[in-house]
């Protein structure tokens, strides 16, 4: 691919970094992006959002969620392309965020062939069996996936 012109268009954006059109007019409405309007209203974006889009791609990878990603951006000045420099500081702030993602990962590779702690009781010899949905205090969807380790203690007799 070729050099890209100062400002693109929607069409070329997407094939230059390989997300959807539709997807770019989201991002856009969202505030993620940003492009000029030309005379006959159709979009014109400058060449540094390919680079953005790129970046909101890698974040989504990793499991970044686009509000996660919004506010990231919103930290950047005068709504600039992401850098070297701004890519170490917001990676180290998400550190947290994704050595969770991480955990939760292994442990759904780890229990994939038992069960996922759903609390169906349809697995006899499932290692995260939930019997009673003793879990459902502590929230709703898979608890032990989610890293909760046992049901609160419950007051007999109460």
């Amino acid at each position: 691919m070729g050099a890209l012109p100062e400002m693109v268009t929607i069409g070329e954006l997407a094939a230059r970094t390989g997300v959807a059109t539709s997807a770019l007019r989201y991002y856009e409405r969202l505030g993620l992006i940003h492009a000029v309007r030309t005379s006959g209203n159709q979009r014109r974006f400058p060449r540094a959002e390919v680079r953005r889009v790129s970046f909101i791609r890698i974040a989504q990878q990793v499991g970044l969620s686009l509000e996660e990603i919004r506010q990231a951006l919103a930290t950047l000045p005068e709504n600039r392309t992401p850098n070297k420099q701004d890519w170490k500081r917001l990676s180290r702030s998400w550190r947290r965020r994704l050595e969770d993602q991480i955990a939760l990962l292994e442990r759904l590779r780890d229990k994939l062939t038992s069960c996922i702690g759903c609390g169906c009781l349809s697995l006899k010899t499932c290692t995260l069996s939930n019997p009673d949905d003793e879990m459902a205090v502590l929230g709703s969807g898979p608890r032990y996936l989610l890293g909760d380790t046992r049901p609160p203690s419950r007051g007999r007799g109460a």
